[in-house]
């Protein structure tokens, strides 16, 4: 028989399970009161003392330094503002269009007014100007009369138009978080973590975190500083840091944890409202940020009286956070600032329907170009990926806005770097690149630095534009540098597991003891287990192409089930019936019903079947005795595809590849019919022939 005729196949995977550290496990128990399993994850972010544990566990009790010692640039800062509002001098906040930098001005457009400043904004066009301070911003503000400049989320690398502010006689407080270039700008005071030494609590904050410092530090000196102010900032910062993927350590930790409770209690018309729009309000578990109710997947959220007691991190990072960040990407970032300074309810709910709509839009080009770039990619670039090493794909007519957005899903699915771009006009093509952690993207774009005209990034992500001319050149020069620093393994996505666990042991009590990890996020990453050898009982496509099933596991012949959900896994379905599963642990809301269930995160195939199924020049071969009756079965090379073919004693073969959820059942290839082997007759028996297999070895 020929190779069973089929697409789907199983994500490509490099799992990495951390090393188990029992004993110390045990030995953590003591002080944490903690069982072993959520110890283990304590390990596995580094945590092995118990005076570690405890900083870690109550972030409440750590040290903090005051931020006038840590920036030596504050004390200048907050005495240039103090005298700006005294004398009643214009301000004017140079912001940026993503979610921190839209943040960031509105805290201090907030904090600035309830001080008395004369303060206004202005953030440059993402399609026509790009990121940061620029000149023409800098002379507009002189001609409106302003006297100090102050910059969020950008300006560490602006020094021409900063030192154009400084020959016109503007001052120019500098915050921002990126990477410190070799030449810094001519401002008056530079407030960024990043000339921290890298040991500060400080140092990990986002633009959104300096802002906060800078306007909590202002109220404090200037006797203003209660909860009436100092509440509304901290929100805002909760928002943009969680927003901009910023480490939850530090005090980054300790203040989000803060917000976190805060947020469902906001006075501010533009949270209450962008949470009542985005469905988060008593609703956790529906829509795209949990599991349960299938039935409304995708709709409109109803609103709701109850009140979670305090928000999660996904909540803004796929709920808040996307609303916000599609108006920097394809809108105009002043609807996100009138929302997040508005006072007015009326205001803010149109704001936030704005955003709405917005997000909804974005959703459908990302999702239009997501699937054009996989049709180019399989077209023209699949078979050549492994050689490459890196992926470039570029058309005319994609929003550059949202192709970073595209990009990411695309190292998803395919495992390599992508840089991923679309014509700005006839002469000039604008892209944005992701990175594999084995992959460094600004050194790449360095690498092609002649080739390209402006680029900037960080190790995982970058932004570029090069002349129409030098595309080839630059795809050319992009897989010699991929085939220096990658091998072939580093070409599947890598995924890290914190420990295994049963399908008994999940329940609310785990998932209660799990709420001491929280806030997650970046560098304290949500908690993945895994578990193997699970029995898929049932499966089904539902909303925008997700898989919800039910596992099963037997353990001292008692079965336990559990329902999940596997996020946009359309093309994997249906899944293997015998898998081994990694995932998360979510509380699903539902009907008046509290459940525990699972977010897959990544799926193989159980030992058993990986060491059987591989290529060999000489078939494996066995017989066996199945309800009586007498099988022979195989493992064949077909093709490039190793096959399982089970024969009956009539003679009907079913043929049953690695990855693949449906088999092939017949005398022969013309006349066999597609059969799902997730069906309990089939997943028995082709269980039985994979044992036998194992023991003809």
């Amino acid at each position: 028989m020929t190779a069973v005729k089929t697409s789907r196949r199983l994500p490509s995977q490099r799992w990495q399970i951390y090393p188990q550290k029992t004993e110390l496990a045990q030995y953590l128990t003591k002080a944490t009161n903690l069982s072993p399993l959520i110890n283990q994850l304590l390990i596995n972010r580094g945590i092995e003392t118990p005076e570690q544990a405890q900083a870690f566990l109550d972030s409440e009790s750590l040290n903090l330094p005051s931020p006038l010692q840590e920036f030596p640039d504050l004390a200048i800062s907050l005495e240039l503002l103090r005298s700006c509002i005294t004398c009643k001098e214009k301000i004017a906040i140079c912001g940026d269009y993503d979610a921190d930098g839209m943040t960031s001005t509105a805290l201090l457009l907030r904090s600035l007014r309830w001080l008395g400043a004369d303060v206004n904004y202005a953030i440059p066009s993402r399609m026509c100007e790009g990121y940061g301070i620029n000149k023409r911003i800098v002379e507009e503000f002189h001609s409106e009369g302003v006297k100090l400049i102050l910059t969020v989320d950008n300006g560490i690398s602006a020094f021409e138009p900063i030192a154009r502010a400084r020959e016109l006689g503007l001052k120019v407080i500098v915050t921002d978080h990126h990477d410190i270039p070799q030449q810094l700008p001519p401002a008056n005071a530079i407030l960024n973590p990043k000339l921290l030494p890298e040991s500060s609590l400080y140092r990990g904050i986002a633009g959104v975190g300096v802002a906060y410092i800078l306007a909590v530090s202002l109220a404090q000196q200037l006797e203003q500083a209660n909860s009436g102010t100092i509440k509304p900032m901290l929100e805002l910062f909760t928002l943009g840091t969680i927003a901009d993927l910023a480490p939850l350590t530090g005090v980054n930790r300790r203040w989000v944890k803060r917000g976190l409770q805060q947020l469902p209690k906001s006075k501010l018309p533009g949270v209450q409202a962008l949470i009542q729009m985005s469905g988060v309000q008593g609703c956790r578990g529906e829509g795209e940020s949990g599991i349960g109710n299938w039935g409304k997947m995708n709709q409109p959220p109803t609103t709701n009286n109850q009140q979670p007691k305090s928000l999660k991190p996904e909540d803004i990072g796929f709920r808040l956070g996307p609303r916000i960040n599609a108006v920097g990407r394809i809108g105009d970032p002043q609807i996100v600032i009138e929302l997040l300074t508005t006072d007015d309810m009326a205001i803010a709910l149109e704001r936030a329907m704005q955003c709405e709509e917005i997000n909804q839009h974005r959703q459908r080009m990302c999702e239009e170009i997501e699937q054009e770039a996989i049709a180019i990619v399989e077209t023209l670039h699949a078979k050549s990926l492994h050689q490459d090493r890196v992926l470039v794909v570029v058309q005319p007519h994609w929003h550059h806005g949202v192709i970073g957005i595209v990009a990411s899903r695309l190292v998803e699915r395919y495992g390599v770097p992508v840089f991923i771009a679309t014509y700005e006009n006839d002469n000039l093509i604008r892209g944005s690149a992701r990175g594999i952690p084995e992959f460094h993207v600004f050194a790449a774009l360095e690498y092609c630095q002649d080739l390209l005209g402006k680029f900037g990034g960080h190790k995982a992500a970058g932004g570029f534009s090069l002349p129409v001319e030098n595309l080839a050149a630059l795809r050319s020069r992009l897989v010699e540098f991929a085939n220096q620093c990658l091998e072939i393994q580093h070409l599947k996505p890598l995924l890290k597991i914190d420990a295994q666990a049963n399908l008994n042991q999940i329940n609310q009590e785990l998932y209660q003891q799990l709420h001491a990890l929280e806030p997650c996020g970046i560098d304290n990453p949500d908690p993945v287990f895994w578990t193997p050898n699970v029995f898929v009982i049932e499966q089904q496509i539902v909303g925008k192409g997700h898989i919800k099933l039910t596992c099963a596991e037997t353990i001292n012949d008692r079965q336990f089930t559990i329902k999940a959900i596997a996020w946009r896994w359309r093309d994997y379905f249906p899944l293997p019936t015998r898998i081994d599963i990694a995932y998360k642990l979510r509380e699903n809301h539902f009907n008046g019903d509290t459940t525990i269930e699972l977010e897959l995160v990544g799926v193989r195939l159980p030992n058993q079947s990986r060491q059987l199924f591989v290529s060999s020049a000489t078939p494996l071969k066995a017989s066996f005795e199945y309800n009586q009756r007498h099988y022979t079965c195989g493992i064949y090379q077909n093709g490039s595809s190793p096959e399982l073919r089970i024969k009956n004693p009539e003679g009907k073969i079913l043929a049953v590849q690695q990855e693949y959820g449906i088999g092939l059942l017949g005398i022969n290839r013309e006349d066999a019919k597609e059969v799902d082997i997730s069906q309990p007759q089939y997943d028995s028996i082709i269980q039985a022939a994979l044992k036998a297999l194992e023991s003809s070895q």
